[in-house]
């Protein structure tokens, strides 16, 4: 029961970070850094508590950040979960391979879970969800296609080397609380 506890609340923890961090840089108006954010917070979530945590905060983030007004359109909402699943599946499965190198091993999840999430949001978004779904006038379909392209595999790789970077320490400290 005590581990349960403590995962909802750590859970719960990274659901509120993500959309109070989404929240706060929303308003520089920068997807870079927003997404970066994001990004980190999820893969630092699957890696420092697991996948279950990983996948509701995945899920969570994105319909939260629409419910307080600084997510995207509803119908894009189901595409960014699915790649927010994407870099956290291969994060989980990647990145905890303990055989070898730890930071190639890193490396290389890094760019893998990068351009999968890139290519999940592109696809869905900007080939699929824009001309086929939505009926969105030509600026509007434009400046949305820019924020789901080539950005979102920047936002990718600097949220994961942020997460590279501090998940190992993260890790050491949520160990050293339970003990």
């Amino acid at each position: 029961m005590k581990e349960k506890i403590l995962w909802i609340t750590q859970t719960a923890v990274f659901i509120a970070l993500v959309v109070v961090l989404q929240a706060l840089t929303s308003a520089l108006g920068n997807t870079i850094v927003t997404g970066s954010i994001v990004n980190l917070m999820l893969i630092t979530s699957v890696m420092t508590i697991g996948l279950p945590a990983g996948l509701t905060v995945a899920v969570f983030s994105p319909v939260l950040a629409k419910f307080i007004g600084i997510g995207p359109l509803w119908s894009l909402i189901p595409f960014i979960i699915l790649g927010n699943i994407t870099i956290v599946l291969i994060w989980h499965f990647a990145g905890n391979y303990k055989k070898g190198h730890k930071y190639l091993v890193y490396i290389i999840t890094l760019i893998t879970a990068a351009l999968a999430k890139f290519l999940v949001l592109y696809t869905g978004i900007v080939l699929i969800a824009i001309p086929l779904l939505l009926n969105l006038p030509a600026p509007q379909a434009k400046v949305i296609s820019g924020m789901f392209s080539v950005s979102q595999l920047f936002t990718a790789l600097i949220g994961g080397s942020l997460a590279v970077i501090l998940f190992p320490r993260l890790k050491r400290a949520i160990r050293q609380d339970r003990e």
